[in-house]
């Protein structure tokens, strides 16, 4: 009999808890497609495609002989192949990873940022960080997440892991 009663209730509080967020995932999702890593991380990190929404990713693929100053220029089935992995992954589509929604909230319905440097989450996440630990060498700019993110790679941006060149943890008073 208690069987009976304790299984619903324990259902009931799984579904609740779950409502809550307490299963999301707390990063973004990894990178996963060799291909893409192949292509692009061959110049840059492996952006997760849970940075940035899926019309991000489609105005970025459309002007890649513009790349941030770069020609990154694919052959079409190429630029397909990755544009079809980032839009399946982006962050309007994987909102079960909490960063990854996060982000895509802080954009506007009205913007499409290249960069998730330029979202508002990225920018209030690291408004604290001196201008001078930004642009070290070890460091360069705010797009080289691994530079401090040590856990970049695997989609976690945990303060806990977060480890600043010449300046240390990173820790938020």
């Amino acid at each position: 009999m208690k069987k009976l009663i304790l299984l619903p209730l324990f259902v009931a509080a799984s579904v609740y808890a779950s409502s809550l967020g307490f299963n999301e995932n707390r990063g973004v999702a990894p990178v996963t497609d060799k291909f893409y890593i192949k292509e692009c991380a061959s110049c840059h990190f492996a952006y997760q495609p849970g940075l940035l929404p899926e019309r991000s990713w489609v105005k970025l693929m459309k002007n890649l002989e513009n790349h941030f100053g770069t020609d990154a220029t694919l052959e079409p089935q190429d630029n397909k192949k990755i544009l079809n992995y980032l839009v399946d992954n982006s962050a309007d589509k994987f909102t079960n990873y909490k960063r990854s929604a996060k982000i895509n909230n802080s954009i506007g319905g009205d913007e499409t940022p290249i960069a998730v440097t330029d979202t508002r989450y990225f920018i209030k996440k690291h408004r604290e960080i001196r201008q001078n630990l930004i642009t070290q060498k070890e460091v360069g700019s705010l797009s080289n997440c691994m530079a401090c993110h040590t856990t970049a790679d695997k989609g976690s941006y945990s303060e806990r892991d977060i480890n600043i060149p010449n300046y240390g943890k990173w820790e938020n008073d």
